[in-house]
């Protein structure tokens, strides 16, 4: 999937000297709880990550608890969608004026009327109702469908919530256009579908906050454009 992309940043997170012990835990933990949430610094929801702790050395922080600031290498799995990206979700609801899927199990997707092809016609029936293609009464979708939508906005304040699009060519049904979409299917066949996986390297260089339960602090605020040092990769 377009959205997926793996990343590597460089952080600096501070840990609490009473996980001196066990820093490289006290560092996951930290981590984790960013998981499943939009976070600016990384332009995406932190879906996994594998951190390495980077030597032995940690600098102290002046002040009345002295944590120390433990430099990390993060490798991270994130969820970045833009729009005309296509994804792929399962249809959970839907009425003659949406269609809502979830998009990896976790994250919504609302495609509006004016956004279904007019070669959709909506049908209802005793299980909800289902559109139906004018021109194959095959091609039909309707609730627990996978299908393929293009990404029309991303709203970043809702998680990433997504408004998409059945306008564009090579969207609809997954089941339907594996069999009758020849780019599509040549795609699967082929195993040449568009790379999911976009390397990225991070470097945070930020202020620090401090975590609601103390143990540990991690930088927070997203960096400024021109201070933010990126390098692409293939």
């Amino acid at each position: 999937m377009e959205a997926l992309r793996e990343a590597e940043a460089e952080l600096t997170v501070y840990v609490h000297p009473s996980n001196a012990a066990d820093v490289r835990r006290a560092v996951s933990r930290q981590l984790s709880t960013t998981l499943f949430s939009y976070e600016d610094r990384f332009e995406g929801v932190l879906l996994a990550h594998e951190v390495v702790v980077n030597g032995d050395r940690a600098k102290i922080l002046n002040g009345l608890v002295p944590y120390f600031g433990v430099p990390v290498h993060a490798n991270l799995l994130l969820y970045s969608p833009q729009p005309d990206m296509i994804l792929e979700g399962k249809v959970e609801l839907l009425g003659k004026e949406s269609i809502h899927a979830i998009v990896l199990g976790v994250f919504s997707a609302a495609i509006m009327a004016d956004d279904i092809n007019e070669k959709f016609k909506f049908k209802r029936k005793g299980d909800g109702g289902k559109f139906i293609s004018r021109s194959d009464r095959h091609h039909v979708i309707r609730k627990g469908s996978m299908i393929r939508f293009s990404v029309k906005r991303v709203d970043t304040e809702m998680n990433c919530h997504i408004t998409g699009s059945l306008l564009p060519p090579h969207t609809g049904s997954m089941p339907w256009l594996s069999t009758h979409d020849a780019e599509y299917a040549s795609e699967i066949s082929s195993g040449t579908r568009r790379p999911s996986n976009v390397g990225i390297k991070i470097k945070n260089e930020q202020d620090h906050k401090t975590s609601d339960n103390e143990d540990s602090v991690i930088n927070s605020e997203r960096p400024h454009k021109k201070s933010r040092k990126r390098a692409w990769e293939e």
